[in-house]
């Protein structure tokens, strides 16, 4: 049995040295040094008396993302939701539980396929056989018959398939993996922007009741001024239209603060009768000045979507190594050592000892081209992974791209709104002055106060978009998961060996 042992681990050794199958190679970065079709400013303008919300954003090339980048924001109460959400999120749970499954599968093929198939076997069995077709007598052999052995066989991987499909299902673990950062990626930015959705909407409704109430004051002085006949009824009716309109954009507004809070309870792992979401406050929020941008050539190993792209891709190349080594003999050895008695008290004297020791080739020479047509399939797929992996690049760009010209436009827009409410704001005092010293009637008050909280809820809004877009960028670069300690991915371009190692 050792020298049978000996012969396996030696044929093993001498016949495993190759695999056939294409070599996977990460694919090269694009060649670009900019996001967009003109080079990023370097920082968004300024917008004076807006607090936080004004402040320039210095784009940083080359900066590093750090992996708590909600952190930035400086919100206890959306650091607590993120917190709730890692814990309780069950899509996040459900990842990682579909990693798990992945590193099983190849951890059971390596059992299969790398290693010998070891079994026992002890049987016994009472058996007569009958002497009448040879001696023409009725009378009958009875005996008894033990038998305990070893079984050993083993399928040498001499061309490589099995290491390839190895190869293919350790992808499947990356790709998994990746899978697992995606979610986790998505949950803490899902959970920041509907935060801050969710504290703009605050704001909003809070400036639309304001808006109502100027607007009802006006709408009570027409009506007084139309029964003393200083108004015509066309003039109340115009206010009273304009008032509706103004009321009717509330529930609008409640609906979609409740459908943030609802979706917060889900992303925090809650049901919305049961969840108590704090309030978060836009004007309390911190807008990060120093905002880092990722090197084009950097992106493609920080995005999870572009890695788990990437992993099929591999995957893909070696199914190619796995349908060429079908085509290639098979070899399998086969051994059995043992011991076979009539009776169990001399079942183990030496006498009684057995083995025998075989092996086989298995060449397919006819199938009607099928294992041909495999290899072309496995080709085919492979072409087909690599065009989704451009695919899948191009959107990653064409995200950031798109996410630090909203940068740039967000502050545009922003300028531009609190410009126009200041301008309702000095409209509102002066019109407030001349009404002290009787220059203007308290009609003409009420509509500057009017147009300051139309102007006060547009500024809200874009105040609101320069968080949100902020909160995309960090998505969009990959959210810094490289710098937690859950895992770590070597930017290895030959991929000859794994990229990712897990910590825990």
């Amino acid at each position: 049995m050792r020298k049978f042992a000996t012969l396996i681990t030696f044929l093993s050794a001498a016949l495993t040295g190759c695999m056939v199958g294409p070599n996977f190679h990460s694919p090269n970065a694009p060649n670009t040094n900019h996001y967009t079709e003109a080079p990023q400013p370097k920082k968004t303008t300024s917008i004076p008396s807006v607090g936080s919300a004004g402040k320039v954003q210095h784009f940083i090339m080359g900066r590093d993302i750090p992996a708590e980048w909600w952190a930035l924001f400086h919100s206890p109460e959306i650091n607590g939701l993120v917190v709730a959400g890692l814990e309780n999120s069950p899509t996040l749970d459900a990842a990682e539980a579909a990693l798990r499954v992945s590193q099983e599968a190849v951890i059971a093929q390596i059992g299969t396929s790398l290693f010998p198939s070891i079994s026992t076997q002890i049987s016994g069995q009472r058996q007569a056989n009958s002497n009448a077709s040879f001696t023409g007598a009725s009378s009958q052999n009875l005996f008894n018959l033990y038998n305990a052995s070893v079984n050993v066989s083993y399928t040498l991987d001499v061309f490589g398939g099995a290491r390839r499909e190895i190869e293919s299902l350790r992808d499947q673990v990356d790709y998994q993996q990746f899978q697992v950062e995606a979610a986790y990626l998505t949950l803490t930015s899902n959970i920041v922007t509907t935060s801050i959705t969710l504290a703009s909407l605050q704001a909003q409704i809070q400036a639309t009741h304001e808006l109502i109430q100027a607007q009802t004051r006006v709408l009570t002085i027409l009506k007084q001024q139309f029964r003393y006949g200083a108004v015509s009824e066309a003039n109340v009716l115009t206010q009273e239209t304009t008032l509706a309109q103004t009321r009717a954009t509330l529930p609008p507004l409640e609906q979609s603060q409740s459908q943030s809070r609802h979706s917060l309870s889900v992303l925090i792992g809650e049901f919305p009768s049961e969840s108590a979401i704090p309030k978060i406050q836009l004007a309390k929020l911190n807008l990060p000045a120093n905002l880092p941008v990722s090197l084009p050539s950097v992106l493609v190993r920080q995005r999870p979507d572009i890695r788990a792209s990437e992993a099929l891709l591999a995957a893909a190349s070696a199914q190619i190594g796995v349908a060429t080594a079908n085509l290639f003999p098979q070899i399998t050895l086969n051994g059995s050592f043992g011991w076979l008695s009539p009776s169990t008290g001399n079942l183990f004297d030496p006498a009684s000892k057995v083995w025998s020791f075989g092996g086989q080739i298995l060449q397919p020479i006819f199938n009607g081209g099928a294992l041909l047509s495999k290899r072309r399939g496995a080709m085919d797929a492979f072409d087909q992974a690599y065009a989704q992996y451009r695919q899948t690049v191009l959107q990653a760009f064409q995200n950031v791209a798109d996410t630090l010209r909203a940068l740039e436009h967000d502050a545009q827009t922003l300028k531009a709104q609190r410009q126009a409410e200041v301008a309702a704001r000095r409209s509102l005092t002066l019109t407030t002055e001349q009404y002290h010293l009787g220059g203007v009637d308290y009609l003409n008050l009420l509509t500057a106060e009017l147009q300051y909280e139309q102007t006060k809820i547009a500024r809200i809004q874009a105040q609101a978009a320069r968080y949100t877009d902020t909160a995309a960028l960090f998505q969009a670069l990959g959210g810094g998961w490289w710098n937690r300690g859950m895992a770590t991915c070597l930017a290895d371009t030959t991929r000859n060996a794994k990229t990712c190692i897990w910590k825990g």
